[in-house]
């Protein structure tokens, strides 16, 4: 599988709802969102419709919804938050996945450091992440809905010519 095999869009209003229905399997179910209505009220990430067009895109194959990314610009870097839909989860696709989404960073962006933070545990995720080109650089702690919890910034190295 390729990364032109999947589609970078803009998000949608209908998409975002979508994305909120996704319901993972413990442990990954703390990648959940609250219900659509709550998010769109709170205007908070893709639930600000001024934000979601900025930062927010799409990903599909085939025409079908396989995810979601954030491109959040930090100072000189593009940190990504990326969210696959939960039976996709774990069937090899991922590295795929993230390259799309970080050669769409690249392209919004030539030359911009992209990097993304992952927490310690969630070893599945830091595979597909190492396999697109994302390397372990800082290990520290920060605040969650379930307090305190260590992360990794893992940062995008192209590959050598």
């Amino acid at each position: 599988m390729h990364a032109q095999l999947f589609e970078i869009h803009p998000m949608t209003e209908r998409e975002a709802e979508s994305v909120c229905g996704w319901q993972y399997e413990f442990p990954y179910d703390i990648y959940g969102w609250m219900p659509w209505e709550e998010v769109k009220q709170l205007g908070i990430e893709f639930g600000d419709p001024e934000l979601r067009e900025q930062q927010y895109v799409t990903v599909y194959q085939s025409e079908v919804l396989c995810g979601f990314a954030q491109l959040f610009p930090l100072g000189g870097t593009t940190r990504l938050g990326i969210g696959m839909r939960p039976d996709l989860c774990g069937r090899g696709t991922g590295p795929e996945f993230v390259r799309a989404v970080t050669a769409e960073a690249l392209r919004r962006i030539p030359g911009q450091e992209i990097d993304l933070e992952v927490l310690t545990w969630n070893q599945r995720a830091i595979k597909a992440y190492c396999k697109a080109g994302f390397h372990i650089t800082d290990l520290y702690e920060r605040m969650t809905p379930g307090g305190m919890k260590p992360f990794y910034c893992m940062v995008y190295q192209e590959p050598a010519q």
